[in-house]
Order: C-alpha cells, then structure tokens, then sequence
C-alpha cells in the first residue's frame, strides 16, 4: 500500500514539475527578446556582420550595391525596436576584439579605394554644441559592425540576461551612437553608387586583380529584394 501511494505521489510531482516548466518555457518565450520585432533585428544584424566578414572576396560594385540596400533595413529594424528596460544590469561580453576591428577597416578601407572619404557625423551628444566628429566611411561600417557583432554573440548564448542586455546595449548605442554614422554612411553610398558608371573598373585600376563575386543569392536582404520586384 505504501508503495502504491508513493507511486501515486511520484507520479504528482512529475505533473507538477511538467506544469512548471511549460509554464516557465510560455513565460519566457513572452520575454521581449522572442518578440517579432526582435527576431526580424538579429536577422538583419547577422545578415550584416556576414556581409562585413566576406568583405575580402566580395567586388567593390557588390559591397557598394548590397550596403545601399542593407544599411536603410537595418535602420528601420533598429528604429522600430520596442522600449524596455536594462533590468539585469549585467556585464556584456565583448567578442570584437582591437584587432579585429582593425582587420575589417583596413579591407573596408582596401575596397573603397579612392571612396574611403572623411565624413561629418553629428551624433545626439554633440548635436546642439553644433562640433562635429570627422571620421571615415571605412569607420561608419566597422563601428557598426562591432556593436552588432557583440549583440548577436551574446544573443546566441540563449540566456534571457545575455539577451536582454546585449539588445539593450545594442539599441541604446544606436540612439546614442552609430545610429548618425549608418544615416551619413547611406548617404555616401548613394552618391558613391549614382556617380561611378562601373565601380569595378575603378577597383582594378587601383588593385590590378580579379576578384570572385560574393555569391548572395542565399542572403535574406536579396531574397527581400527579389520578392519585391516579382
């Protein structure tokens, strides 16, 4: 008799456990960070941080064509991230190291050739002194690049603490931060795009060597692109 009730008091206790966890696992899929809007952001930031990465092998008229079309997404995904709060207040690691964000602006850099120009970038802490801050195009994308790098490692690591706060960090950076530098990085684009008849031919001048196209067909921002024009 007793062990049949302490099978009857097992069997309880595992529906209690199974109770909690779903309950546990619906609450947290609630959690801001498994919301729509947020999920549409990693894509986009992960599609940018690959963009960056194949910088090397990509053609100058491809990196030129593919930011025209990814900078203006990821602004939009960034500006429509809803409001929350740092709750955890905990330490973000950091996966960009110095070097690497060397490494990534002198290819950027490489590739722009005679277009790795000086920009004014007035960001919201020096917006009403009216002092600008001059930095390159090569610059615009690293920086942007790092902080989105950052936020999709930590966010990989699948804890709602990580998450949460490397979205906040990420989000605050870009009001604060490389929010300006993506809008006057856009705009060197555009012009960079509309007033060069062939960019490529412009890069082999400059480098004397053929480089492989990088194949996007795969890449999210195209198939975008492409439903668009269907």
């Amino acid at each position: 008799m007793k062990k049949h009730c302490s099978k009857i008091l097992n069997f309880k206790d595992k529906v209690i456990l199974l109770w909690f966890i779903f309950y546990s696992m619906e609450d947290q899929l609630n959690h801001i960070v498994y919301s729509k809007g947020v999920i549409e952001f990693v894509a986009v930031s992960t599609e940018y941080c690959r963009f960056i990465e194949q910088i090397k092998t990509a053609s100058k008229s491809n990196f030129v064509n593919i930011s025209q079309k990814i900078l203006p997404l990821l602004y939009l995904k960034t500006v429509t991230l809803p409001d929350f709060e740092n709750n955890f207040e905990q330490f973000n690691e950091k996966f960009v190291t110095e070097s690497d964000w060397e490494y990534y602006r002198n290819k950027i850099a490489e590739k722009l050739g005679e277009n790795e120009t000086f920009m004014d970038v007035y960001d919201p802490t020096n917006y009403l002194t009216g002092e600008a801050i001059n930095v390159s195009v090569s610059e615009c994308f690293t920086d942007i690049y790092q902080d989105l790098k950052n936020f999709t490692m930590n966010y990989k690591i699948g804890t709602i603490e990580a998450m949460n706060d490397s979205l906040w960090e990420c989000k605050n950076n870009f009001e604060q931060y490389w929010g300006s530098r993506l809008l006057v990085l856009l705009t060197e684009i555009h012009n960079i795009f509309y007033s060069f008849d062939d960019l490529d031919i412009e890069e082999e001048i400059n480098n004397d060597t053929e480089k492989p196209e990088v194949d996007t067909a795969d890449w999210i921002i195209n198939q975008r692109f492409s439903d668009f024009d269907s």
